[in-house]
């Protein structure tokens, strides 16, 4: 049967996810450790599906911590060779393989210009967690379709706990133990987002759009997409789709968009302008009457780990309408190795 790995790591999210928030307490007594006395800021290194993670680490870390937080540009470091002061901040490279050259190389090299560093791997003893001060492992167990699914969410997670560890948060911790019984819940409603990609069939371009902390969730649906379906899928916020992208939308174009409940400022107002321009719009949110639903209720810090979720769901039944194995997309492998 075509796309097996990838459906049976996705079942095996709620589990991974449990056992990873059980940890809690352990991960921010960790962080707070590597935590330099004066706080200046954040980095997060990472590559592929680990660079959209970070995007959702980049609004987390900073909310919590309450200092400047972004994202590393690698080739600084591996092509420029820059000689970037880093004393009182702490940097978080992020691989599920913790085999990336690349960043196995840049988080070395904050490491000596003063970064204390942090790695999310999903398995201790990579090259990754030899270059940190502390390691977050996810405990994933090995995951051996090519999109990474039960590991993108566990490093969501690990990310809320590092948060949790340089901060105040915005969610109770019984909030967060919820995450992996609602996880369950949408993986047991494969109906909603089968409709979502009986909605794409002939499609062959696809936007994907959320904002805010839903931003993770946009572009990584529009990557998985992209690798099980070959389909020329972008996630991007609606603030940036409004400054030029726009043009390319026109009558019939399909549009995924990503909204909380109450939307975020300025998502429905796209939403209604994407649909008088005549595109064909699905709405995947907690609200009444959506295309593809979510749980109410769930903080807004949170509700991207669910959407992610709904977004791998809508990822593999597009494959499987196409007859693609969503396990082995053509060209690709699961480890990348940038350098």
């Amino acid at each position: 049967m075509i796309g097996q790995l990838m459906a049976a790591e996705m079942a095996e999210q709620p589990d991974v996810l449990r056992r990873l928030v059980g940890r809690r307490a352990a991960i921010a007594a960790q962080v707070r450790a590597v935590r330099p006395e004066r706080l200046d800021g954040i980095t997060l290194v990472a590559r592929g599906s680990s660079d959209n993670a970070a995007i959702y680490g980049r609004y987390l870390l900073e909310l919590a911590a309450r200092r400047p937080a972004g994202l590393a540009a690698p080739s600084l470091h591996t092509m420029y060779g820059a000689a970037v002061d880093l004393a009182g901040y702490i940097a978080v490279g992020i691989s599920q393989s913790g085999q990336t050259p690349e960043i196995v190389t840049v988080l070395r090299r904050m490491r000596e210009r003063g970064a204390r560093t942090i790695a999310i791997v999903n398995a201790a003893g990579s090259p990754l967690a030899d270059v940190a001060d502390a390691t977050v492992e996810l405990g994933a167990g090995d995951e051996r379709a090519v999109p990474a699914t039960k590991t993108f969410t566990a490093t969501l997670v690990a990310l809320a706990l590092v948060a949790g560890g340089l901060g105040e948060v915005p969610w109770e911790d019984a909030e967060l133990d919820s995450l992996p019984t609602q996880a369950g819940a949408l993986l047991a409603d494969q109906a909603s987002a089968d409709r979502v990609a009986a909605s794409l069939d002939g499609a062959d371009r696809l936007v994907v759009t959320g904002r805010g902390l839903l931003l993770v969730a946009a572009v990584e649906t529009a990557l998985k997409i992209r690798e099980t379906s070959a389909v020329l899928a972008e996630g991007i916020s609606p603030a940036d789709l409004s400054h030029g992208p726009i043009a390319a939308v026109g009558k019939g174009f399909p549009v995924l968009a990503v909204i909380g409940d109450p939307p975020e400022p300025g998502a429905q107002e796209m939403v209604d302008t994407l649909r008088r321009r005549g595109a064909r719009v699905l709405v995947l949110s907690p609200a009444a009457g959506a295309d593809c639903s979510l749980p109410p209720d769930v903080r807004p810090a949170l509700l991207p780990m669910l959407a992610v979720v709904r977004g791998q769901q809508i990822a593999a039944a597009v494959a499987r309408r196409r007859n693609l194995d969503s396990d082995a997309p053509a060209g690709l492998s699961k480890v990348t190795l940038t350098r």
